[in-house]
């Protein structure tokens, strides 16, 4: 099998009230042997908090966090003494490393935040904590593959201390990209909003695709899009 289709509907659903959220992946309370991470790829948790509402201060250790915030804000504090608010085309990463602490609060009263929130298993355990976060303004991103994300930290990515080049898109309908995955690598796509076809593959939003073929592939919007896509390690 050279692909694992996802749907959205078929992701781990949690509805606290104040959170909703939807799990690409197994997490907390959903388990699923079929679906435990992809790769160093743990967890694609697609959350939407309510106004004022967020995830009080908690710890974690050995784990590589990123949030990329759709809409609204997000409001980061932690134990390093980080303190920000991550908008619509930033994207933060925190490395727990031998331990941090943090809470992530909607940082609006009136209007709900939403954002997806992924951990990828780091390369070594016990690293120094750290924290980074960047803007990609919306035109480095607009009809191309913007990398946002890399080990290295080039052309201006976040640095994420895994075998992970991570790029962001906004892809206009009737408009297409290629991408060349290379020998010893794989890709997951995580479609955010609007409908894109990967080859003949069509994926509606929240929907995800794992792709273990080498090769070109292609990527068509038949409407407004934003998507993830990461390259790791086969």
């Amino acid at each position: 099998m050279n692909q694992i289709f996802r749907p959205s509907d078929a992701r781990g659903d949690a509805d606290f009230g104040w959170l909703k959220s939807k799990h690409t992946f197994s997490f907390g309370s959903y388990f699923d042997p079929n679906h435990i991470g992809f790769g160093a790829l743990r967890v694609i948790n697609e959350d939407r908090v309510a106004p004022s509402a967020g995830f009080p201060t908690h710890p974690h250790q050995n784990m590589e966090i990123i949030s990329y915030v759709v809409s609204g804000g997000l409001e980061h504090k932690d134990s390093l003494g980080t303190g920000s608010v991550i908008r619509p085309g930033e994207l933060q990463r925190m490395s727990a490393g031998t331990g941090v602490r943090h809470s992530e609060y909607n940082h609006s009263d009136t209007d709900p935040v939403h954002f997806l929130q992924i951990w990828i298993v780091p390369e070594a355990d016990g690293i120094s904590p750290s924290y980074e976060q960047k803007a990609f303004p919306e035109d480095g991103r607009r009809d191309a593959l913007r990398l946002i994300g890399s080990r290295d930290g080039r052309d201006g990515s976040v640095t994420i201390h895994q075998d992970v080049d991570l790029y962001a898109s906004l892809l206009s309908a009737d408009r297409s990209l290629a991408f060349d995955i290379r020998p010893g690598r794989k890709v997951w796509l995580q479609l955010v909003k609007g409908k894109i076809s990967v080859n003949d593959q069509p994926l509606s939003a929240g929907d995800g695709l794992g792709l273990l073929q080498t090769g070109a592939i292609s990527l068509t919007a038949s409407e407004n899009a934003e998507f993830l896509l990461f390259e790791l390690a086969a």
